[in-house]
Parts: C-alpha cells; structure tokens; sequence
C-alpha cells in the first residue's frame, strides 16, 4: 500500500469514527501492546520503545486489521496524538527513516548516511530524475517494462506463442486479393495461445462476431489478421519494417470471418473452420483465439453449444459440415480426468452453456 493510501485511509477513519476513532464492536481488534526489552539496564544504553512493536512490517500486515489505525498501534505506535499526524504523507518521511537508520545502526551495519535520500517527489532531485524516465525513456522507445504501480516489482510482459492459422488460398477475402503479391508468403489469422503443447487438439478457431479486426503485413510478407491492439503491440516487437508503424490493410468485423477454412498447424484436422466465441476479449491476446476442446472447458463447452444451436449456424452462415464433424482429439494425460480433461471435468461440474463464466472459470482452475 502506497503512503499516500495509508494516510487518506487514516483521514476517512477519523472523519468517520472519531478521535480516538471508536470502531464498530462487530470487527474492533484488540490491539496487542508489547514491551521491547532493552538490551542493557543501564539508563545511558536505554532504547525509547515507544514507537517500536516485536511486530515486524510483514506481520502487522499479515493480521488482516480492517482499518489503519489498528495497523498504526500494531507497528508499536501507541500515542493517538502521534497517530493522527501521520493523515500527513510528509510526516511518514520524517518519522520512520530516522527509526530506520537506528535499527539498522543496532544491527551493527555501517552505512555512510550522506548518501541517503528519500525516494518520492518530497526529494525535488529525486523526483526530476523520475520524471526523466517517464518523459526520456518513452520518447527513446526504452520503456522500463518489469514495474507495475498497481502489482508491485518485477512485473513481467506476459509471453503468448503466436500461432498462424493459414486462410485457405480458394477463399482469401476479397478485401485482401488486391494485397496479394508474387512475395507474399501467406494469410493468417493470428492467435496467441499460452500452451502452444496443446496444438495438436485443434478443432477449430474462434473470433468474437462484434469485434474489429484488422489485416496489416509484416516484414517476411505475411499478412495477418488480428485486433489493432495486437498489431501495434507486434510492430514494437520488431514485426513489421519501422518499428512501432503498421500499415491497416483491410478492416473487418468478426462475423465476417466466420466460415473461413484454415491450415491449423499440427492439428489432426486438415482443415479448420472460423466459429463464434462471445467471451473474446478485445484487450487480451489477439482477439484471434485457437480451440483445443479437448484441454479447455471453455473451448468444449462453446463447441458444444454451437452443435446445438442450429439458429446459432444459420445467424452467422456457418455449415454444419464445418462444426459437426469435429470432436476433442486426446493429446495429454491428466490425473483424475484421463486424456479428455476438459470434456469430463465439464460432465462432473454440469456445465452445459458458455455463458456459465463461474463454473468454466473453476473448471479452468482445476485442469
């Protein structure tokens, strides 16, 4: 929790409790007082313990307190008037470090302070050196990319496997042919999948009919489709000629794809076909995603219910030559549930519909 947090939380609790603050009986902690012992009986080696608790940070957060005040006193913080002052985020600055530098002086650790500074914008050189990174590293394309304001340290890029499902050359859409060079190597759909392992169970591919996707060409002559999100996160990875520019081909809606046959590599099926999926999301992956019913519940449930929805094919125009005909292939074994894990953990939680998100979402968990 950020300082600035913590301070506005002890702002409410006082505007809406009182000070003392006098919270309701039903979730008021008692809050334990501890007695440091001082290393020595001798007044002159006396620590002042007042603002100290054998707590350490990690366990006073640990206690699930429901408000910061509590917190406060379990960090040793006992007097309400010292407490109060810290609604200010200026006056944690002042507090703690000097605390800090104490306890670590007890460890027996010899630092040189002068080169201490406090590492928020109440430091003015600190705060133009981050301010530095924000606007320099940006415009030099060297974004810091393992922060995340709202996770914490060492948030990393999450990695999907691009997976190329090939548009048969008899059915290119007719927005694209005028797009079709001697040098063109092919036309995709792009889907981006977290277990490329799974890629021999493929039955078909999903898009969402409400979504918009766009055709752009990268820099081995493919031309892929996908949503404009994942182009332009693409040509920053170096997917197209000049890095961070794509060029929009064509434009389409999601339903226009349905139908479409596809070459899904390593698929047992030689050829695919474009399905509706409703829970696509355009802000994830490619808005392209490839069906494994086999190892996903989501997958198997969706495939399920188009095969009985017969208004559901005349909607969109898709045959039932392109859904009826395609059934989970078994690829991985996966104690209790065999080598159809998404089909038999879907039986035993009965779900029967795409729309269950809370039971899929479990299923998903387990498998």
């Amino acid at each position: 929790m950020s300082i600035r947090v913590a301070a506005d939380k002890l702002k409410y609790e006082i505007e809406e409790f009182g000070f003392p603050p006098q919270f309701p009986m039903d979730v008021k902690k008692d809050v334990e007082k501890e007695k440091v012992v001082t290393p020595s009986e001798d007044e002159s080696s006396k620590i002042d313990t007042k603002s100290y608790s054998k707590k350490s940070k990690a366990t006073a957060k640990s206690d699930d307190e429901k408000y910061q005040w509590e917190i406060m006193r379990n960090l040793g913080i006992e007097n309400d008037d010292e407490i109060r002052q810290f609604i200010d985020p200026q006056y944690w600055f002042s507090y703690f470090p000097n605390h800090i530098k104490r306890n670590l002086e007890m460890m027996g650790l010899k630092i040189d302070w002068r080169r201490s500074f406090i590492t928020t914008d109440a430091n003015p050189f600190y705060d133009s050196f981050i301010r530095w990174q924000f606007h320099h590293l940006k415009q030099n394309n060297r974004p810091c990319m393992d922060h995340d304001r709202s996770s914490g340290k060492g948030v990393l890029p999450q990695e999907y496997t691009l997976i190329k499902l090939r548009i048969d050359d008899n059915h290119i859409p007719t927005k694209l042919k005028p797009y079709v060079t001697s040098s063109t190597t092919g036309i995709y759909l792009a889907a981006a999948t977290l277990r490329p392992e799974t890629m021999y169970g493929q039955t078909n591919c999903w898009v969402h009919p409400n979504i918009r996707y766009i055709a752009f060409e990268t820099r081995l002559h493919d031309i892929l489709i996908c949503t404009q999100r994942a182009a332009l996160n693409m040509a920053y990875q170096e997917f197209t000629n000049i890095h961070g520019q794509y060029t929009i081909l064509a434009e389409f809606l999601g339903s226009e794809l349905f139908g479409l046959p596809l070459h899904a590599p390593l698929s047992q099926y030689q050829t695919v076909y474009v399905l509706p999926m409703m829970t696509i999301k355009e802000d994830n992956g490619t808005g392209v995603v490839t069906s494994v019913p086999s190892d996903s519940p989501d997958d198997f449930i969706t495939l399920t219910d188009i095969k009985n929805k017969s208004n559901l094919c005349e909607e969109y125009g898709i045959k039932e030559s392109m859904v009826l005909p395609y059934v989970p292939v078994p690829i991985i074994e996966l104690q209790p549930y065999g080598r159809l894990s998404a089909p038999t953990i879907s039986d035993q939680m009965n779900i029967y519909s795409q729309n269950d998100h809370d039971k899929l979402l479990e299923a998903k968990q387990q498998i």
